[in-house]
């Protein structure tokens, strides 16, 4: 028998091993290919796709804002912003320089700002810049440097509108006024795509587009922007005309409570966010609170009539134009003698209103000026509206009853004022103010007896006629009711010698449309008293507004309703001239 050699059988065998070892490999290998391109072939997918793949948001349009008319006023535009990958832009320095001098800036601070965001992946370059300047820049294809688009809001109507509409911040999310207010109607809904990017953040392709954006829903106010500009113009030349260091002024359409005009000045401008006084963007229509001096004995008169102890032609005396109330002197500016409620008012007589309040209980007179809103919100729903003071009836004494009666002791912001003015016109009914056309208007709350609110509208109507304080508010053949007020600035500890000049007024009286209010702070220069300040700021803005609403006058001149206007006698037997 012949004997095999093991240098003949170690060879076959290290053979054999490693022909099994390559094959547990090679099977090993198809296995781990198995497993992961078909048993978790989704999980790899997944995370391959996680290195390349991105969902990145695609900007919505912020709803745009429209007067009544459907005029805009505040539109959003689309811009570019520019982005850097710090570490690509820092691999070359000549990089830096020429994006430095494309964006107009000084190497070393841009190297300095790069260098010290150099472990982030992202940093902004510049927001919203306009899309041929930013094309410009991108156009150089320096590596590193790219843009993406976003929106920037536009206001076309600028200061004029500024505290009412409210500004946005720089990724166009509302910051004031009505751009806070309706932020989640005006937002848009962002819409997402899927794109493949490079290790430097560079878009190289677009997958497919998972939602589409959806734009903000447009924003119809109740502002008419021709009223606007009129209560604008006007009131910014009162400020002049008087050196006035601050004014508002309100407008509203009586029947729908829908605010026409909301003004202030001085304004800013909302398309240059950094610029401007800070005061100066405040909405001091809203947020100001002022003692509304002899404006508020239009609701004196009102608890008076509503108590049954007076009646429109109750005589009070007035004589000698002083009265003693525990230690405080009510005083007139004259002796006006013996009056009824109607000369109260033309004459603005604290001392007839004084006595009036005097004989009602504390909780009534109370009672009359909360039903007109002083003391509480509006209802408008506007950001940062005041509720203004009006003190708990328990503390009263006859001092505080006594100067509550003619506008001290409580205060009050402009739209409130605009509001009991409308609901005094709207026979005794107080609406929400709304700053919305779309909005469902609220149902009115009766106030007041109708007959009562009537009487008194017809007694305020005295005070811009012959021998009263407003006759600077008359419209030329219209019936306008109104009053004012001049108070002095509460101060700490009591007043300063600076006043507040006041006008409310409803026009036409026939048939009320509309009620304003005009507030001026610190008029100098002489002039102080409301008929003489803020009067004639109301008569020019609604001699204006009466045309552009093609409202018909109802106070035709003697000459006019010779020539146009039937005779009773005429108008019995149909006969018309």
């Amino acid at each position: 028998m012949r004997n095999v050699r093991p240098a003949t059988v170690m060879p076959r065998l290290r053979l054999t091993v490693v022909l099994v070892a390559l094959g547990l490999c090679a099977f090993a290998l198809v296995a781990r290919a198995f497993q992961m391109q078909v048993l978790k072939r989704e999980f790899y997918q997944d995370q391959g796709d996680a290195r390349f793949l991105r969902d990145i948001e695609v900007p919505a349009s912020r709803g745009m804002i429209t007067d009544r008319n459907g005029e805009p006023l505040a539109i959003s535009t689309p811009m570019i912003s520019l982005w850097l990958h710090p570490e690509t832009l820092l691999e070359d320095p000549a990089r830096i320089a020429a994006l430095a001098q494309a964006m107009r800036l000084k190497r070393e601070e841009l190297a300095a700002r790069v260098q010290q965001r150099r472990a982030r992946e992202f940093m902004y370059l510049a927001r919203h810049l306009p899309p041929d300047q930013a094309e410009a820049v991108l156009a150089l294809k320096i590596p590193g440097v790219h843009g993406q688009r976003e929106y920037r809001r536009f206001y076309p109507g600028g200061e004029v509108f500024a505290h009412v509409l409210g500004v946005t911040d720089v990724d166009d999310a509302g910051q004031e006024g009505l751009e806070l207010a309706y932020n989640a109607q005006l937002l848009g809904t962002p819409g997402v795509k899927r794109v493949i990017k490079n290790r430097r953040g560079e878009i190289v392709e677009n997958v497919e587009e998972i939602r589409a954006a959806e734009p903000g829903r447009t924003l119809a106010t109740s502002l008419d922007r021709r009223i606007q500009y009129l209560a604008y113009r006007e009131l910014k030349a009162a400020m002049f005309e008087h050196s006035a260091s601050s004014g508002s002024m309100v407008v509203i359409d009586i029947p729908t409570g829908d605010v026409l005009a909301m003004v202030n000045y001085p304004s800013f401008n909302p398309n240059a966010r950094a610029s401007g006084d800070i005061a100066a963007r405040r909405n001091r229509a809203v947020t100001d609170l002022f003692e509304p001096g002899s404006v508020v004995k239009a609701f004196t008169v009102a608890a008076g009539l509503e108590s049954g102890k007076f009646k429109p032609d109750t005589i009070i005396d007035t004589y000698p134009g002083t009265l003693q109330v525990r230690n405080h002197v009510v005083r007139d500016i004259r002796n006006f003698g013996q009056i009824d409620l109607g000369g109260l008012l033309m004459k603005s007589s604290n001392v007839a209103a004084t006595k009036i309040a005097l004989e009602l209980d504390n909780d009534h007179l109370y009672d009359v000026f909360h039903r007109f809103g002083f003391g509480t919100l509006t209802g408008s729903g506007f950001p940062g509206e005041s509720t203004g003071t009006l003190p708990d009836p328990g503390g009263w004494g006859q001092v505080e009853k006594a100067t509550l009666s003619y506008g001290y002791g409580l205060s009050v912001n402009a739209l409130q004022m605009a509001q009991a003015y409308a609901a005094l016109a709207d026979g005794g009914r107080l609406r929400a103010p709304r700053f919305v056309r779309e909005a469902t208007p609220t149902e009115p709350r009766t106030l007041l007896d109708p007959g009562i609110a009537a009487d008194v509208l017809r007694m305020l109507e005295t005070v811009t006629g012959p021998g009263g304080s407003a006759v600077k508010a008359a419209v030329p053949n219209y019936r306008v009711a109104g009053k004012t007020g001049t108070a002095r600035r509460a101060i700490a500890g009591g007043y300063d010698s600076r006043y507040v000049s006041v006008f409310a007024g409803v026009i036409p009286v026939s048939k009320p449309r509309l009620a304003a209010v005009v507030v001026v702070n610190d008029p100098r220069g002489g002039a102080y008293y409301g008929g003489l300040v803020a009067a004639p700021v109301f008569g020019r803005v609604m001699d204006d507004a009466m045309r552009l609403l093609n409202i018909a006058p109802d106070h035709l001149q003697p000459q006019l309703i010779a020539a146009d206007v039937p005779t009773p006698a005429q108008f019995a037997e149909g006969v018309m001239p």
